[in-house]
């Protein structure tokens, strides 16, 4: 017999739904088509107090409990079997203060929302690159994208964030209130409490921005990166640039007889002026001698959104990460490689150059697990709606990520890019001083480790 929580019901002002409820089974599905698990209730929660609320029925009944923010990790962290989820998708408003340059953003936000707010302003704040990633759980993990390199991360904009504890207590937590849990926050992932509203600082952005896309067929997949690498080494202000190992899309910029050919594109975003862009592009252009090309001007929205349609909704993903000090000619090798095993048009490699606004914050400034002084990314996915291609490319990428571990920054990498957690890939992450700190916290604020679906840092 199916538990109806019926006190549970009567005491949220929002939904509960269970299994045998008309919109049970689109609640507990997530962006990751692969993830098909049952909770065995739902709390669609609108305010700290249905939270608490929420949280007191999972104590008294012994079920874990997971939280739905924009519900797009890959490894399914949202959606606990037999257990609850706090789903925060109603707590998704957007208010944005231009004068004091500030955005409250509740926890059940997604990129999209955020963004759209911010540019009715012409503000923005950084965070990711697929626009329907919820902001709560990119935010915690640390929060990268296209304005990384000029205003640092999500957490490094963050200003404070309504916190409810495991006890169904409600916090702010700031540099001024609760210090600690504000830093365990920036980086720290889901580990210390449910965030309810995050209050970030904003920068001048767009509307309009600059895009330049150079495509380099498969078989020049090492030149192209290697192009890149020396580029890369001395990029301008107000440039932000990428590397995207993908089959070119079938898009009105790509000539049709290059439609889903496999390459390398490397991207080159421009926030300031169309000459400046020029200016930037030119040298590349002409080291690479790229197979086609696409430059325009892009609303900042539609840049946000320029990723979307290879990670669309219900798609199988999985990915795994790894930090490069710098991009050596053992790692391009791997690479150019270990590109033509993927299956699945949608699979691909993307490799961002950090450094700028980013490497200006110290390590111990916040919780982010890496180095400021790192200088790339590599994120190596799966993606596939086939099950059977899938399965091909999930096995492409951990051997991938294999193969590249011999030059990469330590065993660690970022936390949202990890389909698999396991304690040592953790600690290493997070380097011993950081681990233990967080640790330390943990034991403060939630004890018990309730909020334990997550890149899970035990309490000390």
């Amino acid at each position: 017999m199916i538990d109806t929580f019926d006190a549970l019901r009567a005491a949220l002002a929002g939904t509960v739904l269970v299994p045998g409820d008309p919109d049970y089974d689109g609640a507990r599905l997530i962006w990751n088509g692969a993830i098909d698990r049952y909770p065995a209730v739902v709390a669609r929660c609108t305010s700290p107090a249905d939270l608490a609320e929420a949280l007191a029925c999972a104590r008294e009944r012994g079920l874990d409990v997971a939280v739905r923010g924009g519900g797009h990790g890959y490894w399914g962290a949202a959606v606990p079997e037999n257990g609850l989820m706090i789903d925060l998708s109603p707590l998704d408003s957007v208010v944005v203060d231009p004068g004091a340059r500030r955005a409250r953003v509740g926890g059940g936000a997604t990129l999209a929302r955020l963004d759209a707010a911010c540019q009715e302003h012409g503000l923005a704040v950084p965070a990711g690159t697929v626009s329907h990633t919820g902001v709560g759980g990119l935010t915690l993990g640390g929060g990268f994208g296209w304005l990384t390199p000029l205003h640092g991360l999500s957490i490094d904009n963050l200003e404070s964030a309504e916190v409810v504890l495991a006890d169904g207590s409600c916090v702010r937590a700031s540099a001024d209130e609760h210090p600690d849990l504000f830093w365990a926050l920036r980086g720290g992932g889901g580990n210390f409490g449910v965030v309810t509203e995050f209050e970030f600082r904003l920068h001048p952005v767009g509307p309009i921005v600059h895009l330049g896309l150079m495509f380099v067929e498969q078989d020049r997949a090492a030149h192209a990166i290697r192009t890149a690498r020396e580029a890369f080494r001395s990029v301008p202000p107000g440039i932000s640039p990428g590397i995207a190992c993908i089959s070119a899309p079938p898009a009105p910029f790509v000539p049709e007889q290059h439609h889903s050919a496999p390459g390398v594109a490397l991207m080159i975003v421009g926030f300031g002026t169309a000459q400046e862009h020029a200016a930037a592009l030119a040298p590349v252009r002409d080291a690479l001698g790229p197979l086609f090309e696409a430059v325009l001007p892009l609303p900042y929205v539609a840049l946000q959104q320029m990723l979307d349609e290879g990670s669309f909704w219900g798609v199988r993903s999985y990915t795994k990460g790894l930090y490069l000090d710098e991009l050596p000619d053992a790692a391009v090798d791997v690479l150019a490689e270990r590109l033509p095993g993927r299956a699945s048009p949608l699979s691909q490699v993307l490799i961002f150059p950090f450094g700028g606004a980013f490497a200006r914050v110290a390590d111990e400034d916040t919780a982010f697990g890496g180095s400021r002084s790192m200088r790339y990314l590599v994120a190596i996915e799966g993606t596939s709606p086939d099950p059977g291609t899938y399965d091909h490319d999930r096995r492409w990428v951990r051997d991938t990520w294999d193969a590249l571990r011999p030059v990469a920054t330590g065993p660690g990498g970022y936390v949202n890019l990890m389909a698999e957690v396991d304690d040592r890939t953790l600690r290493a992450t997070y380097g011993s001083g950081k681990y233990e700190r967080l640790a330390r916290i943990k034991a403060q604020y939630d004890p018990a480790n309730v909020f334990r679906a997550n890149a899970n840092i035990k309490p000390a």
